[in-house]
C-alpha cells in the first residue's frame, strides 16, 4: 500500500468509529460555522454535495442553502469520463437518487446541468486533511481535475471534517489541490491567501 492508502485506511477505520449521534451532533455545529463564513455568506451559487457513510452530514447546510435563495449545485459522477457533473437541485428529499458507489446524486431528469462558471463557493469532500490545507481524497481524482481544470476562476474552497481526520501533514503529489478553509467541530483552518 502507498502513503495514501494507509492513511486513507486508517482515518477512514477512525471516522467509522464514531459514535453515529455523535457524528451528527458534531456535524450540525460544522454547518453552522460554515454558513457564518464570510466567503459562504457571499456565494450566491454554492457547490457542495450530499454526504454519505461517516462523512459530516452536509444536509443542514443543503437546506440552508436553499432557504437563503442560493443557487444549490450537487455533482453526479460519470465513471466513463471520470469527471464531475454539476446539477442545479431545488429539492433534495425529491430529486436526489443513489449513483456511483451509493452516493445520492441529482437525478439528471430533474435536475439541470448547470455551468462550472456559475460556481463562488465549493464544499469539498474528503478522508483526511492537514491544518495546511492538504486534502487526502477518496483516490479516484474527481474534484482535483474538476477544480484545475473547470473552476479557473478559483471560488474559496471549503472543507468540512470532523478533527479525527485531521493529520499533521497529508502527502500531496503535484496534482494534489489544497482547500482554503477545513472546518472541524473545534477548530477553522484558514490558508493565507495566495497572491
Amino acid at each position: 500500500m502507498t502513503d495514501k492508502e494507509t492513511l486513507r485506511a486508517r482515518i477512514l477505520r477512525r471516522r467509522d468509529e464514531m459514535p453515529s449521534a455523535g457524528r451528527l451532533e458534531l456535524s450540525a455545529g460544522i454547518m453552522r460555522q460554515i454558513a457564518s463564513l464570510d466567503p459562504y455568506r457571499r456565494a450566491r451559487t454554492v457547490l457542495a454535495y450530499s454526504s454519505f457513510g461517516s462523512e459530516p452530514d452536509t444536509s443542514p447546510l443543503l437546506q440552508k442553502a436553499l432557504e437563503e435563495g442560493k443557487t444549490l449545485l450537487l455533482p453526479r459522477v460519470d465513471r466513463a469520463s471520470r469527471r464531475l457533473s454539476l446539477h442545479r437541485v431545488r429539492n433534495p428529499e425529491k430529486e436526489l437518487v443513489p449513483g456511483t458507489w451509493g452516493i445520492r446524486e441529482p437525478d439528471p431528469d430533474l435536475c439541470p446541468e448547470a455551468s462550472p462558471s456559475l460556481v463562488d463557493f465549493v464544499l469539498v469532500p474528503g478522508v483526511a486533511f492537514d491544518p495546511g490545507g492538504g486534502r487526502l481524497g477518496y483516490g479516484g481524482g474527481f474534484y482535483d481535475r474538476l477544480i484545475s481544470e473547470e473552476l479557473t476562476h478559483h471560488p474559496p474552497l471549503v472543507a468540512a471534517a470532523f478533527e479525527a481526520q485531521l493529520v499533521p501533514r497529508i502527502p500531496l503529489d503535484e496534482h494534489d489541490i489544497p482547500v482554503d478553509i477545513i472546518v472541524t467541530e473545534k477548530h477553522v483552518y484558514r490558508q493565507p491567501p495566495t497572491p
